[in-house]
């Protein structure tokens, strides 16, 4: 006689359930809050303001429609969508490269040297980190008018050079995953403390360069708040401050808006996916970079 055993069963725990309904709830108002806004936005430019209000919220209009709102969008003020974002690049690149040589160098030198006031100005580099920017504002604007800077571009660029999340991001690096035993062997040789900075430390911190760039690009890209305090005029906007001119040139949004203009919900939209355009094709080209940049650190040798 054999005893052939019952095929056993799977079964879900009433926690197991549970746990897929909540994730299910999740991932449903990701779709309905984040997800659709998006898809939207960039469906709006392809129909008219009635079709918008009337028509299915995610139809498609018609590449024509695309075409008369590209044309209404850049003929404001004459051609004043360029100029933001010219201005935009001139900004955010500027202050990259200024950030880049501030940063690097700093956060190095807080890894790798000892002097004196080394832990004081971390622990302010720290705080300042977490600070709300809206906190250093006012002083920044009264330091800005002192020295007749307001209305410039070194308004916006010198305040956007200031990073220090950056500082601390090459600090970490620099103060984990640098072998301690190549700079030693590098200082026998005779390198000195610049040549291991430039020969030595840059090149094994591409990856962190690169994340402490993408985060700063895109910081100083989608500021608003500053730009729109210290430049009093329209051609030195940057887009993002343009976009809040483009919103108020809307009647939608604002009934005394001059009925003659062209700029509706379908070109405020469209200006609204060309200014994020430039971060879009830097975060795709970038996506390697940004991975290696982000698993720096991540092991001690």
């Amino acid at each position: 006689m054999t005893w052939n055993p019952a095929p056993m069963r799977v079964r879900t725990t009433p926690s197991r359930a549970a746990s897929a309904v909540i994730v299910g709830l999740l991932l449903a108002v990701l779709l309905v809050f984040f997800v659709l806004p998006v898809i939207w936005l960039l469906l709006a430019p392809s129909k008219t303001a009635g079709q918008i209000v009337h028509d299915n919220p995610l139809s498609f209009g018609s590449f024509s429609r695309i075409g008369d709102a590209w044309r209404h969008l850049f003929s404001f003020e004459n051609g004043a969508v360029l100029t933001w974002l010219r201005n935009s690049a001139v900004y955010a690149g500027g202050s990259l490269v200024l950030t880049l040589l501030t940063s690097v160098p700093a956060g190095y030198a807080l890894a790798l040297t000892r002097f004196r006031g080394r832990k004081a100005l971390l622990a302010i580099t720290l705080v300042t980190m977490i600070m709300p920017s809206a906190t250093l504002v006012l002083p920044i604007f009264l330091e800005l008018n002192k020295f007749h800077l307001i209305g410039t571009a070194w308004s916006v660029i010198l305040p956007f050079s200031f990073y220090p999340f950056g500082v601390y991001l090459v600090y970490i690096y620099f103060a984990t995953s640098m072998p301690r035993d190549l700079l030693a062997a590098a200082r026998i040789d005779g390198c000195s403390e610049w040549q291991l900075f430039i020969r030595i430390a840059l090149p094994l911190a591409k990856p962190v360069i690169g994340l402490v760039a993408f985060f700063s690009f895109v910081g100083n890209w989608n500021n608003f708040f500053l730009p729109y305090l210290v430049l009093p005029n329209s051609d030195e906007f940057p887009i993002q401050v343009g976009l809040n001119q483009l919103l108020s040139s809307t009647p939608s949004f604002n009934p005394v808006a001059g009925a003659g203009l062209d700029i509706t919900i379908p070109e405020l939209a469209l200006a609204i996916v060309i200014a994020i355009l430039p971060v879009l094709v830097l975060f795709l080209f970038s996506q390697r970079a940004l991975v290696s940049g982000m698993l720096a650190g991540a092991t001690k040798e």
